[in-house]
C-alpha cells in the first residue's frame, strides 16, 4: 500500500493571522514501497542525497519516517520509538529554533537511531553567494551577507532586531555549530558528505539531550575547566571558536590527532577571527578576571578542560589539583613538541614550584616571554 501524508502547518495558527502563515510541504514516507520512496526522495534533493541516505537507513521496511519539513510540529506528531530513523530534506538552516528541533527527533528516536539531515555551511554558503552574479557585485552582497546574517546574530544590539526580521530562518551556520548542537542535543555524527552545495550528516541518538542553559554564544565566553582541588570553574575568553564547538571535543578528538602545541589538528572549530586573537593573545586577557577572582594566577600550568585533563596520567592529575592554573603555562618557557613532552615539562614545573614558588614562577615568567617574543610563540 502507498501512504503519502500531506501536513499542513498548525503549529503557529493560534498565534499569527492565516495571511502570515508560510505554506510550505511536509511530506511522510513511512509505510510506502522502496520504489516509490527513492522516487520521491531523488525528485525532492537528487540522486546524491538518496545515495547518502540509502547508505545509513531502510527505506522499505517501514522503519523510517522521511520528512520536508521546517517545523518541530511534524515531528512532535510522530509516536514516539515507532521509526527507528527519521529524515528530513530541509536544511537546518531552515529551523527557527535549531535545538528545539533536534530536542524533538531525539524524543522520537530509541538509542541507537539514525536522524539524517543537511545544512548549508559557511564555506557552501559563501561559495552560492558569490556564484550568483559578477564581481564587483557579488563581493558587496557577501559583505553585506556577513554583516546581516553572521555579526548581527551575535550582537546584543542587533540580535533582536534580526531575530524579529527573520524569525530565526535562513540563519548562517557553520559546520561546527550544527555538530555541537547535535552533541548537545544527545546525538553523534556517524558519516558526512559535502552533495550539491550541503553538507549532509548522519547522526546516531546516543543518550538525552543535554539542554544547556547557558550555551557559549556570545563574543566572551566561560568555559569550564578544571581548577585547584579539582574544581570545576569558568574560564573567561574572547571567543576563537564557533558557537557549541565546546561539545565537541571527543569528535574532533576521535578524528584529528595532536599537534605540537597538544591542540587538535586542522581543528575547524577555530574561526578566521580566532585566529587572528590568539597570534596577538587577545582572546587571554578576559582571564585577568579568574585572576582577580583568586581561581587563577599569572604563571601556572593550563586550565584543561575534562576531555584534555583525562589524557594525562594520574599522577600528573593528582599534582596538578594541588595548583592554582595560570595565564601563561610552562609550555611557553619549554616549548614541547607532544603530549608525552608537555606533560614532562607541567611535571618538571609544578615539582619545582613546590620548592621554591616565587622564584620558579619568576624564572617561568622570563623564560616564556622570551620565546614569545624572539621565538614568537603564540597562543594555541
Amino acid at each position: 500500500m502507498n501512504l503519502i501524508t500531506t501536513l499542513p502547518k498548525l503549529a503557529t495558527l493560534k498565534q499569527a493571522p492565516p495571511k502570515k502563515i508560510r505554506k510550505e510541504r511536509h511530506l511522510i514516507y513511512p509505510f510506502i514501497d522502496q520504489e516509490n520512496t527513492e522516487k520521491l526522495i531523488a525528485r525532492e534533493v537528487g540522486q546524491g542525497p538518496l545515495n547518502f541516505i540509502k547508505k545509513h537507513v531502510s527505506l522499505n521496511d517501514g522503519s523510517s519516517a522521511v520528512f520536508a519539513t521546517a517545523t518541530r510540529f511534524n515531528i512532535d506528531k510522530l509516536p514516539k520509538n515507532k521509526y527507528h530513523d527519521i529524515v528530513n530534506l530541509n536544511a537546518v538552516n531552515s529551523y527557527r529554533w535549531v535545538n528545539k528541533f533536534f530536542e524533538s527527533v531525539n524524543n522520537k528516536l530509541p538509542i541507537g537511531g539514525v536522524f539524517v539531515n543537511k545544512v548549508e555551511t559557511y564555506s557552501n554558503r559563501r561559495e552560492r553567494i558569490l556564484r550568483r552574479s559578477i564581481f564587483p557585485l557579488n563581493w558587496i552582497l557577501y559583505v553585506f551577507d556577513v554583516l546581516f546574517h553572521r555579526v548581527f546574530p551575535k550582537v546584543p544590539i542587533t540580535k533582536k532586531f534580526y531575530f524579529w526580521a527573520t524569525k530565526g530562518r535562513d540563519r548562517v551556520l557553520s559546520m561546527a555549530e550544527t555538530y555541537g548542537r547535535l552533541y548537545s542535543c544527545g546525538f553523534e555524527i556517524i558519516d558526512e558528505k559535502h552533495i550539491d552545495g550541503f553538507l549532509y550528516f548522519a547522526s546516531r541518538k546516543i543518550k538525552a539531550p543535554f539542554y544547556p542553559e547557558n550555551p557559549t554564544y556570545g563574543p566572551l565566553i566561560k568555559l569550564k575547566r578544571h581548577g585547584k582541588d579539582g574544581k570545576l570553574f569558568n574560564v573567561y575568553k574572547l571567543r576563537t571558536m564557533h558557537a557549541y564547538s565546546e561539545y565537541l571535543q571527543e569528535y574532533i578528538y576521535k578524528k584529528n590527532d595532536l599537534d605540537e602545541n597538544g591542540k587538535f589538528k586542522n581543528d575547524f572549530r577555530v574561526t578566521t577571527e580566532g585566529k587572528i586573537f590568539r597570534k596577538f593573545w587577545l582572546d587571554e586577557l578576559p582571564m585577568f578576571i579568574n585572576i582577580f577572582k583568586g581561581e587563577m594566577k599569572i604563571v601556572g600550568v593550563r586550565p584543561l578542560s575534562s576531555q584534555y585533563f583525562n589524557l594525562y596520567s594520574d599522577e600528573l592529575k593528582e599534582k596538578r589539583i594541588k595548583h592554582k592554573p595560570g595565564l601563561i603555562p610552562p609550555f611557553y618557557a619549554d616549548m614541547p613538541k607532544s603530549l608525552e613532552e608537555i606533560m614532562e615539562s607541567e611535571m618538571r614545573y609544578l615539582e619545582a614550584y613546590e620548592r621554591h614558588p616565587f622564584l620558579t614562577d619568576l624564572k617561568y615568567f622570563i623564560k616564556a616571554w622570551t620565546n614569545i617574543i624572539v621565538k614568537r610563540a603564540r597562543s594555541s
